[in-house]
């Protein structure tokens, strides 16, 4: 549907203001929270507030709680996101203010980043023990290997693959696997594990989740388990893994349902405080998934949190065809 006159000045009003230009071209970069965009733009709460309201009343922005922090990004589709994407799109990438955000919000890439390294460094060896803390194993485990099938699978692929366990979990029914992780620490513990149970064709790999450099559509199972609440842009990082989706092949997501939980934020480096599934849902349609199935774990104790797998496919080629 095409917007009405009055939408469409509404659109470039919002939009027709310095700062609040600058924060729809950063949000083109990534989802952010607010005190985030304040450092960034050197500006106040109070008044970055006031723009990302103007904006989410245009419809050119979605404002979202998680726990204590608001994150907001911009709308993914309809007239009003397509005419802020072409106006982007003709902005000089040399303008200086749009170059010195860019150059913040690599600055605070930086050290999200150095935090999260050292946080799996200082915790690599105990992983497998922290993650327990909060969540049953043994019953996680028990959906993933539900949501997979029996198998057999020519290629697994883990991305995020932490301490290995998934690749132990179900790489006996690939005939080849790949793990993909920024930590080297946790690199090597997974390789200690893989070559526990003798996993052979078992290929362990330092790379970035946003980039995987593999093949469009090439792996039947793709696993994220315990990834996403990392992730400073976890809808890209669904788009990346249901890339390599081949047709027929199924992708796994494993992670929380939303909580309130901060500690976690404060302490562990979750960014996301889960996931709610309209949410988890939608970025699987817009990756070109379908029969998206989830299965809901509850704590085994009262502060614990909940873990959602979401399984989603996609179709083979005649499938797709007659849609």
């Amino acid at each position: 549907m095409k917007l009405s006159a009055g939408q469409a000045v509404d659109v470039l009003r919002a939009a027709g203001e310095p700062t609040r230009l600058r924060i729809l071209a950063l949000l083109a970069r990534e989802e952010l929270a607010v005190l985030e965009l304040c450092r960034v733009l050197d500006q106040s709460q109070p008044r970055v507030s006031r723009h990302l309201k103007l904006l989410a009343e245009a419809g050119l922005v979605e404002r979202f709680p998680d726990g204590a922090w608001v994150f907001y990004r911009l709308t993914g589709a309809g007239q009003a996101g397509e005419l802020v994407t072409e106006t982007l799109a003709r902005i000089d990438p040399a303008d200086p203010a749009l170059l010195r955000d860019a150059e913040r919000l690599s600055a605070v890439r930086s050290e999200r980043a150095q935090d999260a390294a050292e946080y799996f460094a200082r915790n690599a060896a105990r992983w497998d023990e922290i993650r327990s803390l909060y969540v049953s194993d043994a019953a996680v485990e028990a959906a993933i290997l539900k949501a997979a099938g029996s198998g057999p699978f020519k290629r697994l692929v883990d991305l995020g693959s932490g301490t290995g366990r998934m690749l132990t979990l179900l790489g006996p029914q690939a005939e080849a696997a790949l793990g993909l992780d920024l930590s080297q620490q946790m690199l090597n513990i997974a390789r200690n594990h893989v070559a526990e149970v003798g996993l052979e064709r078992c290929e362990l790999r330092h790379g970035d989740i946003f980039g995987t450099r593999l093949p469009d559509e090439s792996a039947d199972l793709v696993v994220v388990h315990q990834v996403l609440h990392y992730l400073a842009d976890p809808a890209a990082a669904v788009r990346e893994a249901a890339r390599i989706v081949a047709p027929g092949g199924r992708l796994i997501i494993a992670d929380f349902a939303p909580h309130g939980l901060e500690f976690l934020r404060e302490q562990h480096q979750h960014r996301r405080l889960g996931f709610a599934e309209p949410e988890m849902g939608r970025w699987l349609a817009e990756a070109g998934l379908a029969k998206v199935r989830i299965t809901s774990l509850p704590p085994a104790r009262k502060q614990g949190l909940t873990v959602k797998i979401w399984t989603a496919e996609r179709g083979r080629e005649g499938q797709r065809t007659a849609a």
